[in-house]
């Protein structure tokens, strides 16, 4: 890749039916305006992610910067993105801190999985991007997706939900209509707008309706008898207590200037096996990214595919070992591209030298970590959902057939199984839980039904049968006839 950039025509705004292509750039004025838009953005989830997972948000900010720059040297500046923070590890990071696992761990976990997700980059980049596809069809990416976001419902309603459920409720309708009433940009942002409405209702009923009574996680610890306690655990519980909603005590405290704090990673199997189904989510997100920025650039970018799934596990990997947040690249980056018509490099560039600059602010960081827990509440009930029903939007997309009972029957167990939270109990040091359990069923149950189906599956089989044996499908067919 060149140090440089191209300059497009005379650096202005492209006229209608032209594009700004990944190698060339506008002057660096209007540059630094597009970067501008790609740093607002991924700016909400890159933040509100590792808030979520219990991380340093301002390390999450900076490594993203980081993490980008690394991405794009790695792709030779044919695939612009940006590598926000990833919400695919979400649901493996509150059943290892259900465990209790710490952040030590959680970043161990994530590293590993980066890793992972590095060799199986590099590993389609020698043998094609059909490889892809013939481990990872549609109906397991969609399942697993689905699945890590549905296994997270019950952090939403034992964690933050009781925290402050009024504030909760308005948060969550708040974002609804925002995401549902804005339109472009604003719509873009409807979960950031709903983080700041949720804050500001929250300090203006402390203002005016006092402290409120309720459990905040690892604070008030007591335990049977009543007596304080330090460690939390089976035996020792965070119990009610009054509280204000919002503190700024930790911001006032904070500096203006400053690195984040960094920790070593820690390595446990059983917290490793609930990040690695995390890795088909991210090989199906960034194969679609790359095929969507392929097709607005007109560019066949197979290629350097491999190379794209690689960068984003050197990049997770690279986070994760500084005790920051997994990485992957962001649709809604794809988004800026989509409505400017600008691919530059060089606006990416831009956007992870200031991400990095934010990072270095601890003040800014102690002011998203005073987020209070019922603004969460709201937010991840619309987070989690849409995580899930992602798993759906591949389904739909590449017209996954639940007629068919090899399609049908894995998936359902699996979800169950992951949003059950269901445990196997392999040995007592080593037990499959949720995520990871659904994942090798799914997996396994696929691959399997599918070879010893084998040429017998045919287009005109259904499902019906599995469910309701010697019924007819209600409402007719799931698909029309075919004319064989």
């Amino acid at each position: 890749m060149a140090i440089g950039w191209k300059v497009h025509g005379d650096g202005k705004a492209p006229p209608p039916g032209e594009v700004v292509r990944p190698d060339e750039r506008l002057s660096w004025p209007r540059t630094v305006g597009i970067g501008a838009q790609h740093v607002v953005a991924m700016f909400g989830a890159t933040f509100v992610f590792p808030l979520v997972m219990g991380l340093d948000p301002n390390l999450a900010i900076m490594m993203s910067g980081v993490a980008t720059i690394l991405f794009l040297v790695i792709v030779g500046g044919r695939v612009p993105s940006y590598l926000g923070t990833s919400a695919s590890f979400v649901g493996a990071v509150a059943a290892i801190r259900a465990a209790g696992g710490d952040s030590a761990t959680v970043t161990g976990a994530i590293l590993v999985a980066g890793l992972v997700l590095a060799a199986v980059g590099v590993l389609i980049h020698f043998l094609g991007p059909a490889v892809i596809h013939a481990v990872f069809p549609p109906v397991v990416t969609g399942a697993v997706v689905m699945l890590i976001g549905f296994n997270l419902a019950p952090v939403v309603a034992n964690v933050y939900w009781p925290q402050d459920q009024w504030v909760a409720l308005a948060t969550l309708a708040f974002a609804v209509l925002a995401a549902v009433l804005l339109r472009g940009f604003w719509a873009r942002i409807a979960v950031l707008l709903a983080l700041v409405f949720g804050f500001a209702l929250s300090w203006v009923l402390d203002k005016t309706a006092g402290q409120i009574t309720s459990v905040l996680p690892g604070q008030n610890l007591l335990d049977a008898s009543g007596k304080a306690c330090t460690a939390e655990g089976p035996y020792c519980v965070a119990t009610a207590m009054p509280h204000d909603r919002v503190s700024f005590d930790a911001v006032t405290a904070a500096d203006w200037f400053g690195f984040p704090d960094l920790h070593a990673p820690d390595f446990k199997t059983s917290a490793i096996l609930l990040a690695l189904p995390a890795v088909i989510a991210l090989i199906a997100e960034n194969t679609g990214h790359v095929k969507a920025v392929a097709a607005m650039t007109d560019d066949d970018l197979d290629p350097v595919l491999g190379r794209a799934i690689a960068a984003d596990g050197v990049g997770t990997a690279l986070a994760s070992s500084v005790g920051g947040s997994p990485t992957t690249t962001y649709a809604e980056n794809i988004g800026v591209m989509a409505a400017t018509r600008i691919y530059s490099t060089a606006a990416y560039y831009v956007a992870a030298l200031v991400a990095i600059l934010f990072g270095l602010c601890p003040k800014f960081g102690a002011l998203v970590a005073a987020t209070p827990g019922g603004v969460l509440g709201g937010i991840t009930v619309v987070l989690y959902g849409m995580i899930g029903l992602l798993g759906a939007k591949i389904w739909i997309e590449n017209r996954v057939d639940f007629a068919d009972p090899v399609n049908l029957v894995p998936v359902a167990a699996a979800i169950i199984l992951a949003i059950g939270n269901v445990t196997l109990e392999v040995t007592d040091d080593f037990p499959l839980q949720g995520i990871a359990l659904g994942t090798i069923a799914l997996l396994v149950g696929y691959h399997v039904l599918n070879a010893v189906q084998g040429p017998r599956r045919g287009p005109k089989g259904t499902g019906a049968g599995v469910i309701a044996p010697e019924e007819k499908e209600i409402g007719g067919p799931v698909r029309p006839p075919t004319t064989e």
